[in-house]
C-alpha cells in the first residue's frame, strides 16, 4: 500500500506535470515546478498551504524550461532553491535562452540559481520517506528520475511517459543513451508506480509489456 499522497498539477502551455508529494508527518517534496501562468502558481502555494504541508526540497528530473517555469515562485514563498543534476545546471540556468529558442517569447523571470547539484544514487528524505536518485540520461544529458522503493513509486521525468518516451533531439539528447537508462528502469518492480513529466501515470510493468521502446 502507498502511504505518501501524491497531487499532480498540469500546468503550462506544454501541460509538464509538477508533483507535490508528503506523507504523514506533513513534509512535502515538490517536483518539476513548471507552472507557468499566474493561477497555475497559486493552485500549487494554496494547495501547500491549504493542507498544512512544509517543503523540504524542489526537485528537478531535469534543466529544460517548461519542468522549471516556477522555480522561481517555491523560491521566493518557501527559500528552497531548485535541485538538480550537475550535468543539467547550465542548461536550466540559460532559461531566458530556452524561452527565445524554444517558445520565441522574452522570459522576464528571474531564476534562482540551483542549490543541491544531484547525483547517482543521492538519497533525498522528507517526513518518514526517502527518494533515490537515479541518473537516466537520453533526454537531456542530467536527466534524472527520483525513486522511493519502500513504496514502488517512480517519478520519471521525460525519460518514460506511458507508452512512450521523451524527445532526445533537444541539444544534450542521446537515443542510445534514453534506451540505456529505459533498460535500466525496467529492471524495477512490475509494481512500480510511474509518475511521468507528461502525460498520465503507468507502472513497470505495463511498460514493460506495451512499450516499443522498452525490453529487458
Amino acid at each position: 500500500m502507498n502511504n505518501l499522497n501524491i497531487e499532480r498539477f498540469a500546468v503550462n502551455m506544454l501541460q509538464e506535470n509538477c508533483y507535490i508529494v508528503n506523507d504523514e508527518t506533513k513534509e512535502c517534496v515538490i517536483i518539476d515546478c513548471g507552472a507557468f501562468y499566474e493561477d497555475e502558481r497559486n493552485a500549487i502555494t494554496s494547495y501547500i498551504r491549504n493542507n498544512g504541508l512544509t517543503p523540504k526540497h524542489l526537485l528537478c528530473t531535469h534543466g529544460h524550461l517548461d519542468h522549471n517555469f516556477g522555480n522561481d515562485t517555491i523560491y521566493r514563498e518557501f527559500n528552497i532553491k531548485p535541485e538538480v543534476s550537475e550535468r543539467d545546471e547550465k542548461l536550466m540556468s540559460h532559461v531566458k535562452q530556452q524561452a527565445s529558442q524554444f517558445y520565441g517569447m522574452e522570459l522576464e523571470i528571474d531564476m534562482p540559481p540551483a542549490g543541491k547539484l544531484l547525483a547517482d544514487n543521492d538519497l533525498i528524505t522528507f517526513g518518514n520517506h526517502t527518494l533515490k536518485v537515479l541518473e537516466t540520461p537520453g533526454h537531456s544529458k542530467g536527466s534524472l528520475c527520483f525513486y522511493c522503493e519502500d513504496e514502488h513509486v517512480l517519478f520519471s521525468g521525460d525519460t518514460l511517459f506511458r507508452g512512450s518516451i521523451g524527445r532526445t533531439d533537444l541539444g544534450s539528447g542521446s537515443m542510445m543513451m534514453i534506451i540505456q537508462s529505459l533498460r535500466f528502469l525496467a529492471q524495477l518492480p512490475d509494481d512500480t508506480e510511474v509518475h511521468p513529466g507528461h502525460g498520465p501515470s503507468t507502472t513497470i510493468g505495463y511498460e514493460v509489456a506495451h512499450n516499443p521502446y522498452i525490453d529487458r
